[in-house]
């Protein structure tokens, strides 16, 4: 019987599917990366999400691996080029949590727009402002969306409702996006956006994407959302930027000083500029949930199990 290695905490219908194709699943989820890299050779697949880097190293040690499965959208933290010598096939989920990372990307918008997280706090307080409150309508503004993959398709389709023109940038395709959406240039979206919303994965190319030169190319100041990777933006020139009006305001559910593993942000010392950030009432900072729903954990089990039948069958 060919032998699955679960080393993540993952939603029972994934462990159940895997024994329902007759994998035998072995769970581990105490012992080090240098301990389970000693019997690796004994597993045909593996499932993982981020708790320790799938290194080279590691992959070699699994003589006999066939498979990974990482049960989330961002495959970061499995060295894909050396999986791919040794023949190592890897799925990932995004289509599993598009949904809720669009849907958390609104959320997280429009709270910023309403000024709800700062009304909610002077409320409970009993302080009633309303004029100092009053608020932004989406209609009529341009969403800028770079990266038109699962979620930033998704963020797309969500957007439409509100009386917004959506415009999309997009690397590495042309001829991508639906008739609701406008492709552009980065530059093109640089001169046009009242929001920006970043939909790309953690690649070199992209840390440290959003600048100081990237901010100021834009034509006139915007919001920002970040619901992607934390390394995308570097929070040092966001807070400057935001210190100068460049940026209106910032909805982050990733931060650029988050470990690869996600653990707690606050176990570190952390500069000055995100005292700043988090103190400032022009910035929504969630702990890297988007896309974290009760249903997504379903889908991304769903969406595995069936790249995995899949591929078992050729």
């Amino acid at each position: 019987m060919k032998r699955v290695l679960v080393v993540d905490t993952v939603h029972p219908i994934l462990l159940a599917g895997l024994r329902q194709m007759n994998f035998e699943v072995v769970e581990n989820y105490e012992d080090s990366s240098e301990k389970i890299q000693e019997n690796l050779g004994a597993y045909y697949g593996m499932v993982v999400r981020s708790r320790f880097p799938i290194d080279a190293k590691f992959l070699r040690k699994g003589s006999h691996l066939r498979f990974i499965a990482r049960v989330g959208a961002g495959m970061e933290n499995i060295d894909l080029a050396v999986a791919k010598e040794l023949n190592i096939s890897c799925f990932k989920a995004p289509e599993g949590n598009r949904a809720a990372v669009a849907e958390q990307a609104i959320g997280m918008l429009l709270m910023l727009f309403n000024n709800l997280g700062r009304a909610h706090a002077q409320v409970k307080k009993s302080i009633w402002l309303r004029e100092e409150n009053r608020g932004w309508e989406l209609e009529g503004k341009t969403v800028g969306i770079i990266g038109f993959g699962n979620m930033g398709s998704a963020f797309a389709q969500r957007l439409q409702g509100f009386g917004v023109k959506i415009v999309a940038y997009d690397k590495y395709k042309t001829n991508y996006v639906p008739n609701y959406v406008t492709e552009c240039t980065l530059s093109e979206l640089q001169a046009q956006s009242d929001v920006v919303s970043i939909h790309t994965p953690q690649t070199l190319e992209t840390q440290g994407f959003v600048n100081k030169e990237f901010t100021h190319s834009f034509k006139k100041p915007f919001y920002l959302i970040n619901t992607a990777r934390g390394s995308s933006v570097l929070l040092k020139d966001l807070a400057e930027s935001l210190q100068s009006g460049k940026i209106l305001g910032a909805c982050l559910d990733v931060l650029e000083y988050e470990k690869s593993s996600f653990e707690n942000l606050f176990e570190q010392s952390l500069p000055p500029e995100f005292d700043y950030l988090l103190k400032s009432d022009r910035v929504v900072i969630s702990p890297h949930i988007a896309g974290w729903t009760q249903e997504s954990n379903v889908k991304m089990a769903e969406v595995l199990l069936q790249k995995i039948a899949a591929f078992e069958k050729g």
